[in-house]
């Protein structure tokens, strides 16, 4: 039996489309450290839960957790990596930046605000992993995170669920977990909490613990968590 979550990974992607290859500056190992690396494989839960939403485009060259307006240094088409590291050499012309939220950014969040209105889940899960340390965009910049960052800005699930997660995380991973710091939730979480319940996972890519270990010990905790609310 499946668990009922809606699980979005929406920077596990690596790809840059053909029509704005040619402007695209990065090298691969330069998209790879500017998305959520080892996200595909702590989040491979596709049998385990109801529904699973991930895409191959690479974060650097849509991040479809940002609002679709946002085209600040690091917005939904950006300029610099979060590592300050151009994108784009010559800059992509308004046109492109278009097509890319189009093709891009709106289908990946018209399915995700379909599934959500569907009353199939219990819970929306949006799966990221992070940097060990604060890069320079980030609100931490420089300091050592913590094992796994969970969030609900607020109010985009009830306290006592993301309480219970973290709990359960942290037990099974014997390190700290922290709600709502370094992060409070992102565009997904905010967004689509008008259709149901969501909070952001992040997880470091510190080699406190394998992929493997990861993906079982968030597995356990979402199950875990169903058990508790049911």
């Amino acid at each position: 039996m499946t668990l009922p979550l809606l699980l979005s990974v929406p920077h596990a992607g690596t790809e840059v489309p053909r029509e704005v290859a040619g402007f695209c500056a990065l090298a691969p190992e330069e998209i790879a450290a500017d998305g959520d690396e080892g996200a595909a494989e702590i989040y491979a839960l596709a049998g385990e839960v109801d529904c699973h939403v991930t895409t191959t485009i690479a974060r650097a060259v849509v991040d479809l957790n940002r609002p679709p307006r946002d085209f600040r240094r690091d917005g939904v088409i950006k300029t610099h990596t979060c590592w300050e590291v151009p994108v784009w050499d010559p800059a992509l012309p308004p046109q492109f930046a278009g097509e890319l939220i189009d093709n891009h950014w709106r289908p990946y969040h018209q399915r995700l605000r379909d599934l959500g209105s569907s009353g199939r889940f219990l819970l929306g899960v949006d799966g990221h992993t992070m940097a060990a340390y604060g890069p320079p965009v980030g609100p931490d910049a420089g300091l050592e995170r913590p094992a796994a960052c969970l969030s609900n800005a607020d109010g985009t699930c009830p306290p006592a669920w993301i309480e219970s997660l973290r709990d359960a995380l942290a037990r099974r991973l014997g390190r700290e977990v922290t709600i709502n710091q370094p992060f409070r939730g992102g565009y997904i979480t905010r967004s689509h909490a008008a259709e149901m319940p969501w909070l952001q996972i992040e997880f470091s890519r510190a080699p406190f613990a394998g992929l493997t270990e990861k993906r079982r010990a968030i597995l356990a905790a979402l199950t875990e968590l169903c058990e508790t609310i049911a």
